[in-house]
């Protein structure tokens, strides 16, 4: 494996050598540990002269007390004084101690505290008390350090240990819930993540605190269970290497295990640590399994802690007891057998136990945990054979926990039992670094998502909520979404086909009516028709929804397709569903409601808005002046603009007898409308793209249109997605100023390219490679090229800059970006309102690639 450099020369240098020939993080942090407790020794003795008379003891907390001092962790220490207020006394001491240990480059973090200090609660410093779990003497006065260890401290954590777990484990759930309580995100922070470090060490400390006593402390791992420990090890062992190497890696102490460096782990290895593979989704799928081994610990032990009469939880208790019936047990807020056998004599009481789950969301026990884990066998045995197991998977699965169900049965194994296709995406990871989870956790998210949506609260969201409570069976939709994904397991071809495929085995084995199993797989076939309509294609040409209504076919597949694409794209990533893709998303469904209900009056648009308009008009001379202005602009525009919106960009449009151009900026949702109109020129398009560039601006639609007397109308849709036009209203003047200097020509774009703010750096391993197709069959009147390029600030300004050159006139811009990829569309004429001749298209074709790849 290539060792990263090793310039700026770290501390105790051989042990990076050491770790890069065998990859052993268990030997190297417990080295570590061991040489930097000689150095700190060493000079405790030289800046505290006779400590050990005196009443001080230098101790070792955290980590660091653990034995496990990690590259760039810090080196936790305590001085121990005898009697509070004595930290003055050692002032000269400490900092000559502190200032030798940096300049031996040691990252350390030190406390200054009496005996009675470390034995007295902190409410609001829980991880003080919890880093003297391991406290350990380095030197000084020893006495001092045992009284302290075996008096002080058991007696201390014996009394608070109610409180001391109650804060452990709020801290425990306030760090899970940032992380959305899964462990499946696609860059995790291999310490403080759900089944990273923190959670192993989080099993330690339950152990730790609810074996004390009055007289000992016991030693981190000590009561956990030996079966748990067995497991353990190689997860334990992966996490140490893999922490050690990030570490050498980024010569700091960062833990987050981005794309650049899972590809980096995975193609070089670390020595012996790993297993080699030249895919990095298979390593990344061990580092999956073995978080889950840590996370599912870390679950049970809380749970047991609970159990064993703590009282730490209190949501789920007494009340929740009426629940149970002759099957099944509620105790404690957990779920329970109520036949020790139950599931060896009756496998197909397991379906019926998440069925539980799904309805009540009650978890289950460990111990129900582990007699299901027992029964696996008999489970696969009676569910692989088949029967008419649907109506308890649909009622799983419509339940409003079916989210909960669905993690339950995944971990048990059930999930594998009665389909075994899931085992080919468990724990599966696409890196196109758009996606935030594995593709398994993907797909109980789109469950999950639309089980809440009644609950979103979101006025955009609501619509498609009674859309989902209009459908007439939802349990097709929620077993479409989840076998959509599964086809991404298979090594070659198209992934919706072979979804299909082995969503068809699937409904075979569970014996589902052959009526619905047509819409299933239907659903999963076309799963991104929506998505790619919405995105590629522009939805006001009646053309595009024609196409796409014929797709469908019945209006009831397009309500369960609409809610199938606002799931999938809305479990991408938290951010992927916006305000802009909800609207867009629905109006793509009332177009194509409209096509298949008969009701699209599409060639009366033209007619009927002309005439709303001209009924606006004060005068017969505004009458004109309407005529005028919409003169020349093509039909799209008055089929795209709603009436007010023309109106008022025709008086917007009536300052130009004043002015050389005109410039409006409008709130919508979380969105911003810009219209600018002006005298037609060259390269008007593209300097505007960079202007809003420039502000910070992310452009989410664009459209450009020139009527006969040679104006230009160019509207955007945008986002600010550092909210400076919300929480700095004098910033919409400053771009309507710098828009306004754009249009007319009095802005140096070269000097606005130069200072736009970059959205994101280009990481070393992510970038996409361009690709720039184009299509003059799709649109009746334009030339469709497509762009899917590496996304940076101002990509946009650089591909109008293209048209501009070729003189094309941009009738449309689709803008998408999915997480460094921008997908771009555009509906192009020349200037003779007619499609690009195909040369003319090749020769743009090769300017567009190249465009694409400068920076």
């Amino acid at each position: 494996m290539s060792e990263p450099s090793a310039e700026n020369t770290e501390p105790l240098d051989h042990l990076r050598e050491s770790f890069f020939a065998d990859g052993d993080g268990l030997r190297d942090v417990a080295a570590r540990c061991a040489e930097t407790d000689e150095v700190v020794r060493g000079r405790f003795a030289g800046s505290f002269v006779d400590a050990e008379r005196s009443g001080v003891a230098l101790i070792a907390v955290g980590g660091y007390g653990r034995g496990q001092l990690f590259p760039h962790s810090d080196v936790d220490l305590l001085l121990l004084v005898e009697r509070p207020g004595q930290t003055a006394t050692y002032t000269e001491q400490t900092s000559q101690l502190l200032a030798q240990l940096w300049d031996d480059k040691l990252r350390v973090s030190h406390s200054v505290r009496a005996p009675a200090e470390c034995a007295r609660l902190a409410p609001d410093n829980a991880e003080l008390n919890i880093s003297l779990l391991d406290a350990r003497f380095l030197a000084g006065d020893q006495t001092l350090y045992e009284d302290l260890r075996y008096r002080q401290l058991p007696r201390f954590y014996l009394r608070e240990q109610r409180d001391l777990l109650k804060n452990l484990l709020e801290l425990a759930q306030t760090r899970h819930a940032l992380a959305g309580e899964t462990i499946y995100h696609l860059e995790p922070d291999v310490k403080e993540a759900p089944g990273g470090l923190r959670d192993l060490q989080l099993a330690c400390w339950i152990s730790q605190l609810t074996n004390m006593s009055a007289v000992r402390l016991p030693e981190s791992e000590e009561f956990l269970p030996a079966e748990a420990r067995d497991k353990l090890a190689p997860a334990k062992k992966f996490l140490f290497a893999l922490r050690c190497y990030l570490h050498y890696f980024n010569k700091r102490d960062n833990n987050k295990l981005s794309f650049d460096l899972q590809e980096t782990v995975a193609a070089e290895g670390a020595g012996k640590a790993f297993r080699q593979t030249q895919r990095t989704s298979e390593w990344m799928r061990d580092y999956f399994r073995h978080v889950r081994v840590i996370y599912r610990l870390a679950d049970r032990q809380m749970e047991e802690l609970a159990g064993a009469g703590q009282s730490l939880f209190t949501l789920f208790r007494d009340r929740k007891s009426r629940l149970s019936n002759g099957d099944f047990v509620v105790r404690r807020g957990r779920l329970y057998l109520r036949g020790s056998q139950a599931l060896a004599t009756q496998p197909e009481l397991a379906l019926q136990l998440f069925a539980f789950v799904s309805r009540h969301g009650i978890p289950l026990a460990v111990e129900t945990e582990r007699r299901v884990e027992k029964a696996l066998p008999a489970i696969t045995g009676q569910t692989r054979s088949g029967g008419p197991f649907w109506p308890m998977i649909a009622e799983t699965l419509s339940l409003p926990f079916a989210y909960e169900a669905l993690t339950a049965m995944h971990e048990t194994g059930v999930l594998f039992a009665v389909f075994p296709e899931y085992e080919l995406i468990d724990c599966l990871v696409i890196r196109d670094f758009y996606h935030r989870y594995t593709v398994d956790e993907h797909t109980f998210v789109t469950i999950q998502i639309l089980h809440d949506l009644s609950a979103d609260g979101d006025p955009l969201s609501e619509r498609f909520a009674r859309l989902l409570s209009e459908l007439e069976k939802p349990e097709l939709l929620y077993f479409a979404l989840l076998f959509h994904d599964v086809g991404k397991g298979m090594p070659e071809g198209a992934h919706s086909e072979h979804s299909v495929d082995l969503a068809a085995k699937a409904m075979d084995r569970i014996q589902l009516d052959q009526n619905d199993r047509e819409t299933v797989l239907f659903l999963i076939r076309h799963h991104l028709a929506m998505s790619a309509t919405m995105t590629g294609r522009d939805i006001s040409e009646p053309e595009t929804i024609e196409q796409f209504s014929n797709v469908v076919g019945t209006e009831e597949r397009l309500k369960v397709l609409t809610l199938m694409t606002f799931a999938d794209i809305s479990a991408v990533n938290p951010k992927a569903m916006t305000d802009w893709r909800k609207d867009l998303l629905w109006q793509l469904y009332i177009s194509s409601y409209r096509v298949l209900s008969r009701d699209f009056q599409e060639r009366r648009i033209h007619v009927e808005r002309s005439e709303a308009l001209l009924e606006r008009a004060a005068s017969d001379e505004e009458q004109a002046e309407i005529t005028a202005f919409l003169e020349g602009f093509p039909r799209r525009y008055l089929r795209t603009q709603p009436s007010d919106q023309i109106f008022s960009q025709f008086q917007l449009s009536r300052k130009l007898a004043t002015s050389a151009s005109a410039v409006s900026v409008s709130k919508r949702h979380s969105l911003y409308d810009v219209v600018v109109v002006t005298d037609d020129r060259p390269f008007l398009f593209a300097s505007l793209c960079a202007t809003l560039s420039s502000q910070g601006l992310n452009i989410e639609r664009a459209e450009a249109f020139a009527n006969t007397q040679g104006m230009a109308l160019d509207t955007f849709i945008v986002s600010d997605p550092q909210r400076s036009l919300e929480l700095n209203p004098p910033e919409i003047s400053t771009l309507k100023k710098a828009l306004k200097h754009a249009a007319e020509g009095r802005a140096d774009i070269s000097e606005i390219v130069g200072r736009r703010r970059p959205a994101f750096a280009v990481k070393r391993k992510t970038r996409v490679e361009p690709r720039v197709s184009f299509d003059n069959e799709s649109s009746p009147s334009a030339t469709v090229f497509h762009v899917t390029a590496q996304d940076r600030t101002g990509l946009l300004f650089d591909l109008a800059s293209k048209f501009s050159q070729f003189e094309c006139s941009i009738e449309v811009v689709l803008i998408d970006t999915q997480g460094h990829r921008a997908i771009d569309v555009f509906y192009l004429s020349g200037l003779d309102g007619q499609k690009l001749a195909p040369s003319q298209c090749e020769a743009l074709k090769e300017e567009l690639e190249a465009a694409c790849i400068s920076s």
